[in-house]
């Protein structure tokens, strides 16, 4: 009898019809029924009305272990994982239930749903104890949540122990690699799946194609979609999406597009894959001329599309419009908890410069989405916004949300970008508490440490790390040279390549870097050689790198090679060649060189300019010095402090010291030490005691760090034999926490750099190169002796 009322299931279109249907049950007593109350629930639920599901679920007497199932089943399809959980445990406390296999499943996708491997690991074992171990559904399932949770190593164990591999359970190993970031893996097993004779279909490739373009590989995509063509797969909307995201990671953006236009039902996927596609590789208006055709097309687009739109609205920097599609989605009633699209509003708003706008989306978020908070400390980071990153971090916490690993790396970059060493601190204790080990975090506090100074502690945390990336390589390599310690950075590069590890073009660039500062030119030709033999693509970059480390190094005539072999020339590129010949005293080729650059549209900035003019005060070209330092402001150009000691510098060594005196006194803001060091200088130089004299009383309201501005006034006064403004220098140094830095030289014997000066008592250094130096004396008179025999 009961089994009439299914066909009245099927015609209830909303919850009105089927609270009416409902209601007729309970009169004529069929809501006792197995059958039509579980069909109630499932209704129910398929409507989202949950809360109505376990109301006839409570109301039912004595509910078997199968109505228990179809309630765990409903609450995962509405995504309440956890009580779908709860619901489990407490079946289970029943003993007179008995336990179906039916409830599994269910309950599987309920765990990695929620992201507790120890309750699925749990269930795994009420699983094999009750024995279904061997159930092919129950495999399947397990496959599943051991993938969703990045378990790999268990999921592929499943997979081996199966007695029947069939399609799905390939398609899910298959789909459990390429989730978790492993893209070959997942192609392996393709490649093994097709030897073995199955079969793929549709949703396989879904997998394959998202592998395909997660490594970028545009000739695989094309077999691939070649094998999809030959073996006649349907492609059908959701494939059809997959393969123009595939066309579009590889930078095929032309493929992508001929197939969008191949289908002629265009879904709201396939539109939204055409639209991200476009968002991906910079072609925001084509992205938004994409979405206004998808609306003309009467395709409603949903939060996802959405989230492509606003992404180019703020590539382009479009706020009005931005806010317009922002209003267009509240209309809509799209996705009014800003779940999905709270991060790419305040992305939206942040980087527009509406930092209030990005607080009203987060109140509207509240403690619920980490997404939202993380991706607002992430934009104040990168704009600089160093107080308002940890203003929200902290914020955050108040609201019960505890940081995740991004959150915690974007926070400990603010606190590096700012010199921030005590927050720092305090979020690496937080860190060390939480027992956080991932590299993202690790490479970020190494950053940290770094760029405040402290290479000892960033090489500690470096030393800690098992399994070290290439980033975390490049960091500790960047933050040695940094920070002075050339040598090292070029030691652990070795290390690097003696252990046949991963480089890039990152590793490379810092280490002729680190060249570049010590002048080691033997390493840096043989950097330069194995750059082409590794295969690393030379870019903008590495081009600028290796012609600043040739022009460091003296060998000018390779640097000009490499400078004239660059395709793309940016103000950098010619800015490190002009410094080059103007640190070796060739001011008309750096002259000629600025003209060039000049003509051909690259508009000086500062460090140009510094450089120019640095090379005028080495080589006294004085006139030329006072022109370029006149131009500046004909490019926009607004002279600092550093291009008023370079001037100082160049004519306070040409002699001209009252125009120097000049110069200091015409500056918009107080001359610091440099400026003043530059004029001492040039009074020592030219033996003008009686300028210094009449300086005195600008000297006294000075205040510095620089050791070399207490030494150089404390030698002059010594050389002029005053002998208590000497110790009156001097006293000042200690008494603020000052020593003198002492010198030291570098030299290279057998391609090997050693570092030495006063108190340096390396013994195996000091005798190679004291052994050296004799050698060379030696040599020297004896090619005097035989110039003086011609």
């Amino acid at each position: 009898m009961t089994t009439l009322y299914m066909p009245l299931f099927r015609s209830c279109t909303n919850l009105r019809s089927l609270a009416q249907l409902h209601a007729h049950l309970l009169v004529t007593g069929f809501h006792h029924d197995p059958l039509p109350s579980t069909k109630l629930i499932e209704s129910y639920s398929q409507m989202g009305s949950f809360q109505s599901s376990k109301l006839v679920f409570r109301c039912f007497p004595n509910p078997d272990s199968f109505i228990w199932g179809v309630l765990i089943k409903c609450s995962v399809w509405s995504n309440l994982f956890q009580d779908a959980i709860f619901l489990y445990l407490t079946m289970i406390k029943n003993d007179q239930l008995h336990i179906s296999n039916f409830i599994f499943p269910s309950l599987l996708r309920a765990c990695s749903g929620f992201g507790d491997l120890g309750i699925g690991e749990m269930v795994h074992g009420t699983i094999i104890k009750s024995g279904f171990g061997k159930d092919t559904v129950i495999q399947s399932s397990l496959l599943s949540m051991y993938g969703e949770m990045g378990c790999l190593s268990y999921a592929k164990k499943m997979f081996d122990e199966m007695t029947i591999r069939d399609l799905v359970s390939w398609s899910s190993i298959i789909l459990s690699y390429v989730e978790n970031g492993k893209a070959n893996e997942g192609l392996e097993m393709f490649r093994l799946m097709v030897l073995e004779g199955i079969r793929p279909d549709s949703i396989t490739m879904l997998s394959v194609a998202e592998a395909c373009g997660d490594l970028g590989f545009l000739k695989l995509a094309r077999l691939i979609h070649g094998y999809i063509v030959r073996r006649r797969i349907e492609i059908d909307g959701s494939l059809a999406s997959s393969l123009v995201a595939m066309y579009s990671k590889c930078g095929d953006l032309d493929s992508a597009e001929r197939i969008f236009l191949n289908v002629t039902n265009r879904s709201t996927a396939l539109w939204t894959a055409m639209i991200s596609s476009y968002y991906r590789t910079g072609r925001f208006a084509e992205a938004l001329k994409s979405f206004f055709d998808m609306l003309d097309s009467r395709v409603e687009p949903n939060s996802v599309t959405m989230m492509g739109v606003l992404e180019s609205f703020a590539g382009l920097g479009w706020l009005r419009e931005g806010k317009s599609v922002h209003c267009y989605i509240i209309r809509k009633e799209m996705d009014l908890e800003y779940d999905v699209l709270g991060p790419v509003f305040i992305e939206l708003y942040m980087k527009c410069g509406k930092l209030n706008y990005c607080d009203k989306v987060l109140h509207v978020v509240g403690g619920r989405n980490i997404v939202a908070w993380n991706m607002i400390i992430s934009i104040c980071t990168e704009k600089g916004l160093l107080k308002e990153a940890l203003a929200h971090l902290v914020q955050m916490q108040t609201l019960g949300l505890m940081p995740d690993s991004f959150s915690l790396a974007s926070s400990i970059s603010a606190c590096a970008d700012g010199g921030l060493l005590l927050f720092g601190d305090q979020l690496h204790g937080h860190i060390i508490k939480r027992g956080l080990s991932d590299e993202f975090v690790q490479n970020s506090l190494l950053d940290m440490y770094s760029k405040c100074g402290l290479t000892e502690l960033a090489y500690t945390i470096f030393d800690d790390i098992n399994e070290k990336s290439v980033v975390t390589w490049n960091s500790m390599i960047c933050g040695f040279h940094q920070n002075g310690n050339s040598v090292e950075a070029i030691s652990l590069f070795d290390q690097m390549y003696l252990n046949g590890l991963e480089m890039n073009d990152v590793t490379f660039l810092s280490v002729l870097q680190a060249c570049s500062n010590l002048g080691y030119l033997e390493k840096g030709k043989w950097l330069h050689h194995k750059l082409l033999t590794y295969g690393v693509k030379t870019d903008l970059y590495i081009d600028t790198a290796l012609t600043d480390m040739y022009a460091k190094c003296g060998d000018l005539v390779t640097a000009q090679r490499v400078f004239d072999s660059m395709s793309e020339k940016s103000v950098v590129s010619w800015t490190v060649m002009i410094a080059g010949y103007g640190a070796h005293g060739r001011v008309n080729a750096a002259i000629s060189l600025f003209n060039q650059m000049v003509e051909s549209g690259i508009r000086p900035n500062q460090v140009t300019f510094m450089n120019i003019l640095s090379a005028c005060s080495h080589a006294g070209s004085v006139e030329d010095g006072k022109s370029y330092f006149k131009s500046m402001r004909d490019f926009g150009v607004e002279p600092n402090s550093e291009h008023y000691a370079c001037m100082v510098d160049l004519l306070s060594r040409g002699g001209d010291l009252n125009e120097a005196y000049r110069n200091i006194k015409s500056m918009p803001y107080p001359a610091d030490a440099s400026i003043w060091s530059a004029l001492l200088n040039g009074c020592r130089i030219h033996q003008r005691m009686d300028m210094i004299k009449s300086i005195e009383e600008d000297l006294v309201d000075i205040h510095t760090d620089d050791t070399g501005y207490y030494t150089l006034l404390s030698n002059i006064y010594g050389e002029e034999g005053n002998w208590k403004e000497f110790e009156k220098v001097r006293s000042l140094m200690k008494g603020i926490g000052l020593r003198k830095v002492p010198g030291y030289s570098l030299i290279e014997l057998d391609k090997r750099i050693y570092r030495f000066g006063v108190g340096f008592t390396s013994l195996l250094q000091t005798e190679e190169t004291f052994s050296f130096l004799e050698n060379f004396q030696i040599l020297a008179q004896e090619h005097v002796f035989y110039l003086e025999n011609q």
